[in-house]
């Protein structure tokens, strides 16, 4: 939800995506509040991702071997995806992570 708002003020050009990002944390309404809620709601989602697995491990829901490999192939998947969301502001930090 909070990334449809971010990329209602998102530029994907690699010139001014940084800057746009700095428009939304200053001139936006909330913008500053939005990219943290973001921001640190995808922090969260990946602790609740590793405390299933954990789970999953306590539990030995390895043994059910086809779905235990949907859930490594959905970890991948959301592990690309936080990447590409990592990359999108094409800051320092984004570019050195590339």
């Amino acid at each position: 939800l909070t990334g449809l708002f971010l990329a209602m003020h998102y530029t994907s050009n690699i010139s001014t995506a940084f800057s746009s990002v700095v428009h939304i944390c200053r001139d936006v309404n909330y913008g500053w509040l939005i990219q943290n809620m973001h921001a640190n709601g995808a922090s969260f989602f990946f602790i609740c991702i590793y405390m299933h697995i954990a789970r999953g491990l306590y539990y030995g829901s390895y043994l059910y071997k086809k779905t235990w490999n949907i859930g490594v192939v959905l970890l991948l998947l959301v592990m690309m995806t936080a990447f590409v969301g990592y990359v999108l502001p094409w800051g320092q930090m984004s570019f050195w992570g590339a």
